[in-house]
């Protein structure tokens, strides 16, 4: 019985970490597209003459 319990627990265990780890890989897969996307506009806005202070991500600040 008590190895039952410790092996449901060891599966259960298992199973998140798989479960968090793939969540943890397509969330820095978003947040490199979402980059690429950002330098896109900032390299367009440059090519426009707009000045970017790069370091500022509040929109508002661009000049």
């Amino acid at each position: 019985m008590e190895n039952e319990n410790k092996d449901e627990a060891i599966g259960f265990h298992k199973g998140a970490i798989n479960t968090l780890v793939n969540e943890r890989n397509e969330l820095i897969r978003i947040v490199q597209v979402t980059e690429t996307l950002v330098q896109a506009h900032i390299k367009a806005l440059e090519e426009l003459g707009v000045k970017l202070n790069v370091k500022d991500s509040n929109p508002a600040s661009y000049k």
